[in-house]
């Protein structure tokens, strides 16, 4: 009995440092990823960690530090690809450092995002990436500044007197768009989308319609955007083209008016791109796979997300000085969706833009 006890022990830190002939000291640092140990010291650490199966107890880590060896992450939701991709990439990039990701949905919500964050702080999270529902002006924001929690804002953001954003570069994709379907000879476009107060609706929106209006004034540019919920979109769509409008081409500035809008296409009887052309924001496997394929602007998800994580590992690690706003460019992927006004097909199908 006492052999088997023996036997199902857990390794410690200790147990580590006697089987690689150095100090339990030398082995935290290795673990922590301190680079200034010597390498042959590194290693034999290394190998005694795999050897023994160790692992980091982190109630004993928690004990010794103020913080703990875990990353919060707030999304606004997780069913859409972009932040469920988002999560994975953090997940991985966290690992990478010896830390663990706790992650939690906001429900687009800005109650209760604040609210997993303040649990987050009772954790004492090392970190926090942020996607907040609308903006970084919101209360989650508000909370980390008065508590002095570490944090990098991500995503629907353009830029914060406290912390680092990172987001997709909307306006510049956005601008690309615009100059693509003007260029074809779309003059009446209908951009729908949600929640007009979103930093980054707000810039899909102001990118595309200052772009498109440089190159034509008298291009026609409807707008329909609605609050929270797709189905008052749904019905607000419905609502427009039951009145007889009937604009060349639809800029979706979100991934779920994309399909309200195909549906519509569909219940109509409408074909893209020969009765209508469509550009959805945001990128998903179905729209690559339906016929046609959709046309699409693909946020660089894993650019966002390393860039995020080297911000609040910096700032982890005690790098000071002013936040810093960083946008990473988008590539806008032209598929069959889109064609010239009338129906005639477009000579670049499947070609796609990159900044």
């Amino acid at each position: 009995m006492a052999h088997r006890q023996a036997q199902q022990r857990r390794p410690s830190i200790h147990d580590v440092a006697s089987r690689a002939g150095v100090s339990a000291a030398t082995v935290s640092k290795v673990m922590a990823g301190v680079t200034t140990v010597k390498s042959e010291n590194a290693q034999r650490v290394l190998d005694a960690v795999e050897h023994l199966g160790y692992r980091v107890d982190p109630l004993a880590s928690d004990m010794r530090r103020a913080k703990r060896r875990i990353i919060g992450a707030i999304m606004p939701e997780f069913e859409s690809e972009f932040f469920g991709q988002m999560v994975a990439e953090l997940e991985g990039l966290a690992e990478q450092r010896g830390y663990t990701l706790v992650a939690a949905s906001s429900r687009e919500s800005e109650a209760r995002e604040k609210e997993v964050l303040a649990r987050m702080h009772d954790w004492r999270v090392a970190g926090v990436v942020l996607a907040p529902v609308r903006n970084e002006h919101g209360p989650a924001a508000a909370f980390m500044k008065h508590n002095g929690m570490t944090g990098v804002l991500i995503d629907r953001v353009l830029s914060d007197d406290a912390f680092d954003t990172v987001s997709a570069d909307s306006a510049a994709a956005s601008a690309e768009v615009a100059t693509m379907l003007v260029g074809m000879g779309h003059r009446h476009i209908l951009v729908i989308g949600l929640a007009e107060q979103a930093a980054t609706v707000r810039a899909r929106l102001d990118g595309f319609r200052a772009q498109a209006l440089a190159l034509d004034p008298l291009v026609r540019i409807d707008v329909l955007l609605s609050e929270v919920s797709v189905e008052p979109l749904r019905s607000s769509l419905g609502d427009y083209f039951g009145k007889g409008e009937r604009p060349t081409a639809v800029y979706s500035l979100l991934l779920k008016g994309t399909l309200v809008a195909l549906s519509e296409f569909r219940r109509r009887g409408w074909h893209c791109p020969d009765d209508i052309s469509l550009v959805g924001f945001d990128d998903a496997e179905w729209m690559q796979v339906t016929w046609p394929a959709i046309a699409a602007v693909v946020q660089p998800v894993r650019q966002i997300a390393t860039e995020a994580m080297n911000l609040l590992f910096a700032r982890i690690e005690g790098e000071e000085g002013p936040p810093t706003a960083r946008l990473e460019p988008c590539q806008v992927l032209m598929r069959e969706s889109v064609g010239l006004p009338g129906g005639a097909p477009h000579s670049g199908e499947g070609s796609h833009l990159k900044r």
